[in-house]
């Protein structure tokens, strides 16, 4: 057989039988605003050894004996804040998309929401999809940027579950989509109708940290990183630096939005701990802005694609009091895509590209 043959009937190799299942994938959040579901959740999520990376022990001792206890009445009353008549707005956002996503691929496709922790768990979204008979399967965790502690969290987690399938149906991975300009347009779309009301001193792009450490630790030549300017252009050495795909995040928003330099400022919130964060930090950088005499700011969080307590509270809330605290006068905060029609186009489109 040529070469010619082989190319020629390769589209009917390719014929679908079953259905295509699609696992989207946010990080989760507890079952209730109460303190033991809030426990129940920090448990389970500061126990992941991509979140938290240092021995078992350690980690068991400091997540059940210090954070757990401590932490969850404080961030209930937070949660409590956040909830709605409907639940989560995480959760329920996600089961939004998950309807809008299925309408948008039409029935070749099954689509099944869950979470890396707590309910809808993806253990029991995989085993749902395990007695459809699927010819493929591609899972899309909810995280623009890659990191160790979310993307490769949910692959750990479908890898678990999966090896112990004696059938697999092909499985496909969305490793990252921060480029893809509908999502880029997603944040854009918004804060172009802010700009359109209002003059803005700055703009503030606030993404979720990590550790140092686990940045360099992804560093697979051990001497590329550095922490600092390496991150000024995304290239084939730190491509799945979060730090670095996080500059270029909002560098593909400043050019969207026609922001002049100077104006603009990537840094990083929702540190725990003493040890070394990612930099700059979120919080420091507002108290210096405020300081500086900008008065208005217009603050994006496109690490995020659904409205959470990080977003809605800690940089929508908390960060506007300690901006109005040390001197600033109007702090507006972009919404994510939460269930827009621009974000079911961003997924569809990974979908199809697949």
């Amino acid at each position: 057989m040529t070469t010619d043959s082989l190319t020629s009937t390769s589209p009917a190799l390719h014929t679908s039988i079953g259905k295509t299942g699609v696992l989207i994938v946010n990080l989760g959040t507890p079952d209730s605003p109460n303190t033991p579901d809030v426990r129940k959740y920090l448990r389970e999520f500061l126990m992941d050894g991509r979140v938290i990376d240092i021995p078992f022990i350690p980690r068991w001792m400091l997540v059940n004996l210090i954070i757990a206890p401590f932490r969850a009445p404080k961030s209930a009353k937070i949660y409590k804040e956040l909830w709605t008549e409907d639940g989560s707005p995480l959760k329920t956002y996600g089961y939004s998309v998950e309807k809008m996503l299925q309408q948008m691929l039409g029935d070749q496709y099954v689509v099944k929401l869950a979470m890396r922790y707590q309910s809808p768990g993806i253990e029991d979204g995989l085993k749902e999809f395990q007695q459809m008979g699927l010819s493929s399967l591609t899972v899309i965790p909810f995280f623009p940027q890659y990191a160790s502690a979310t993307t490769g969290s949910v692959y750990e987690e479908v890898m678990r579950v999966l090896k112990g399938w004696q059938i697999m149906p092909e499985l496909r991975f969305v490793n990252r989509f921060l480029d893809h300009p509908k999502f880029i347009e997603g944040f854009a779309r918004p804060a172009r109708k802010y700009m359109a009301e209002h003059t803005y001193d700055h703009f503030l792009f606030s993404y979720h940290g990590v550790p140092e450490r686990q940045i360099r630790k992804g560093d697979p030549t051990k001497a590329q990183c550095k922490l600092g300017s390496c991150c000024d252009t995304l290239n084939q050495h730190n491509q799945f630096c979060y730090r670095a795909q996080c500059f270029e995040t909002t560098r593909l928003l400043v050019k969207a939005l026609d922001l002049k330099e100077g104006t603009y400022t990537t840094c990083f919130q929702s540190r725990l701990g003493s040890d070394p964060w990612i930099k700059p930090y979120s919080d420091d950088v507002i108290k210096d802005l405020a300081k500086r005499g900008v008065k208005s700011v217009l603050a994006f969080s496109p690490a995020f694609v659904s409205d959470c307590l990080e977003t809605t509270i800690e940089v929508g809330d908390e960060y506007r009091e300690l901006f109005e605290e040390n001197g600033g006068e109007h702090w507006q905060l972009v919404e994510s895509l939460n269930d827009s029609q621009l974000w079911v186009e961003v997924l569809a489109d990974l979908v199809q590209k697949n």
